[in-house]
């Protein structure tokens, strides 16, 4: 649909009585994502089979207490929405990393350098791997931040 096509669209919508102010935001998200986009994180891998970020982050929570890693599920989960919105075959191609060949891979947008520095013993090696990529994240965010916890943006 082209943008004036929209627009027409959303004047009609708003002059509804019966409009929702929530259909009115609607409208007007879908407008202005019309008019300025970010590019969309891509997936580089097959979806993960048998899970869902409640199970990866409970796993992942179990294998940091194990290790002594400081973090909380809501810690985890409001960081993993922001970074990926819970796809675990998340890759920016579009940022400084990527301009770099290094892009963010995974639920929490880690670099290959950071998940092989960062780690955790029994997890997986595969960046892509929710349950590897969150806990190798959180160790960073620890060594870092004090706790993924205390993490509130792009890290």
């Amino acid at each position: 649909m082209q943008i004036s096509a929209m627009s027409k669209k959303f004047a009609r919508m708003t002059q509804t009585k019966k409009i929702s102010l929530g259909m009115a935001a609607a409208g007007a998200a879908v407008v202005a994502g019309s008019l300025v986009s970010a590019p969309a994180a891509s997936a580089a891998t097959p979806a993960q089979a048998g899970g869902n970020v409640n199970t990866w982050i409970n796993q992942s929570l179990e294998i940091m207490r194990a290790q002594g890693i400081p973090g909380s599920y809501n810690g985890i989960y409001k960081n993993l929405m922001r970074e990926s919105s819970g796809n675990p075959n998340a890759i920016n191609n579009w940022d400084s990393n990527a301009a770099k060949g290094i892009p963010s891979k995974g639920l929490l947008q880690v670099i290959d350098p950071t998940f092989k520095a960062y780690h955790v013993p029994g997890t997986s090696w595969n960046i892509y791997d929710p349950v590897a990529n969150i806990t190798a994240a959180c160790n960073y965010a620890a060594h870092r931040y004090g706790s993924i916890d205390n993490v509130n943006s792009a890290y």
